[in-house]
């Protein structure tokens, strides 16, 4: 594509191929598998999202980040609540380096962990009592959300690390073969959660989870 320049590519073991690419229209941006993951077209879906939920919360003290990539959604929660401590989760270190690296993550004042996310909330919810008012769940490797993160085990582990009052949006591509999944995601986050309203940016479908 005519002004699209690849500035950096890896491989790696969580996300296959990663590229960072610059574009006129999007800037710079991380892709895994060929799937905008941090920057890009990701900024305005999180933002149009964090818009959303923004009058629910006017105030964040704790923040969680829960697939953390390049932080592109930490760098919007900074933005919406400049006094949050934010606290992020990825697997996958290449992504947290083409981050800092290429998108400004070092100096979004992120407290960073190269962890699984199932392991963090497992631990965290045994070892401490400090709870989330913002939890974000957008844990995909490439375009593969994985099976262990839609178990009611690893749902109800996100609710119990919440606030009461606390919201959790979990992130979900919506097109094609992947709707069907996605709606069966979502009737599941309904029985568990009060409160699940459903959003639309783009080609993703945002859950935005209440636990009032």
């Amino acid at each position: 594509m005519l002004g699209t320049k690849i500035l950096e590519e890896r491989i790696s073991k969580y996300n296959g191929e990663l590229k960072v690419v610059r574009t006129f229209g999007y800037g710079t941006y991380i892709q895994a598998g060929g799937l905008t993951q941090s920057g890009g077209i990701v900024e305005s879906i999180w933002k149009s999202t964090l818009k959303k939920v923004h009058g629910s919360l006017p105030t964040v003290h704790h923040s969680l980040v829960l697939g953390l990539g390049g932080g592109t959604v930490a760098k919007l929660i900074r933005k919406n609540w400049t006094d949050a401590k934010i606290t992020g989760i990825d697997i996958d270190p290449h992504m947290v380096e083409l981050g800092k690296k290429y998108l400004g993550l070092d100096k979004t004042n992120v407290e960073i962990k190269i962890a699984d996310a199932l392991d963090f909330l497992t631990v965290h919810r045994s070892r401490s009592t400090a709870h989330f008012d913002l939890i974000i769940v957008d844990l995909y490797n490439g375009d593969k959300y994985p099976e262990k993160f839609e178990s009611e085990n690893y749902i109800h582990l996100v609710r119990n690390n919440l606030t009461s009052g606390g919201v959790a949006i979990f992130n979900r591509l919506y097109y094609g073969e992947k709707r069907p999944r996605a709606v069966k995601f979502g009737n599941k986050l309904m029985k568990i959660f009060p409160k699940v309203d459903w959003f639309y940016p783009e080609a993703n479908l945002m859950f935005l989870c209440y636990n009032i």
